[in-house]
């Protein structure tokens, strides 16, 4: 394939049919963000480190809503393109860290014979967040959601976790307290892919909106949705809960864009 690589000054004007379209997350170019790419005319499809991206907007001006993973270094990045390839920057970000104690050690420190429900979990959330289904993504690429329960932010994203005084991967979702039973929203319309009760989430629900856009809820005290069920957005899929790994009843958030964990503050609808 011939590499094309766009100049600064088109890649640029490229953004500015960012206003023309619906609404989408602000380009937030760093580990954990968001690039948010105005791509040529006619685009059907762009991958980023081999995996495809969410496309938004029409033929004429069509936008990439790319996912930076947390381990993603700072410096220049490339979005491939069937025929060339768009070059931008991820900056960097730093993290605050905060240290927890979680009462059952076990949850942080597993024991061998749970190391089998671990791998399974794991393989089944995994065969959602790798998935791709060429579906538009939600409201015909309105990449609004909704915050999906009312609460106090226990725990932004990004935060560098040491639990029990063991370093732990970065907090890869938001933490919304609530009291216990407290009904959870679908952010926004999409297919129930996994429900499960998880060695670490607990009760959890996973809904793909499309395109590799993938919204998970964790630690439900009570799953109210069923398996491959299609929601729409607003509608009641659990109840807050303390299951699995917690230190309280909450909701875990967390999105996952082309099997990148980002910051769901990014999708949500500002008042």
């Amino acid at each position: 394939m011939k590499l094309v690589l766009f100049s600064g000054a088109l890649f640029a004007a490229l953004l500015l049919f960012q206003s023309s379209v619906a609404a989408q997350p602000a380009h937030t170019p760093v580990p954990g963000g968001v690039a948010v790419i105005a791509l040529p005319a006619n685009t059907k499809s762009a991958r980023f480190l081999g995996n495809p991206v969410l496309i938004i907007g029409d033929s004429e001006k069509p936008i990439a809503i790319v996912g930076i993973a947390m381990d993603q270094a700072p410096g220049p990045a490339q979005l491939d393109l069937v025929s060339g390839a768009i070059v931008f920057d991820v900056l960097e970000k730093s993290y605050l860290t905060e240290r927890l104690t979680i009462q059952d050690n076990n949850k942080v420190t597993p024991p061998a014979r749970d190391y089998d429900r671990i791998n399974r979990d794991r393989q089944e959330m995994m065969a959602v967040f790798e998935s791709f289904t060429t579906d538009r993504a939600i409201n015909a690429g309105r990449l609004e959601f909704i915050t999906p329960v009312e609460g106090r932010i226990s725990s932004p994203f990004g935060k560098r976790r040491i639990l029990n005084d063991q370093p732990r991967s970065p907090h890869s979702g938001l933490d919304i307290a609530a009291p216990e039973g407290t009904p959870i929203k679908a952010a926004a319309a999409g297919i129930v892919r996994a429900t499960g009760d998880y060695f670490f989430n607990g009760n959890t629900v996973l809904i793909d909106h499309g395109q590799g856009l993938i919204t998970m809820y964790c630690h439900l005290s009570k799953i109210k949705v069923e398996l491959n069920a299609t929601v729409e957005q607003g509608e009641i899929i659990g109840l807050v809960g303390q299951t699995g790994r917690v230190t309280g009843p909450h909701l875990h958030f967390s999105v996952n864009l082309n099997q990148a964990r980002v910051d769901p503050a990014l999708f949500i609808a500002q008042p």
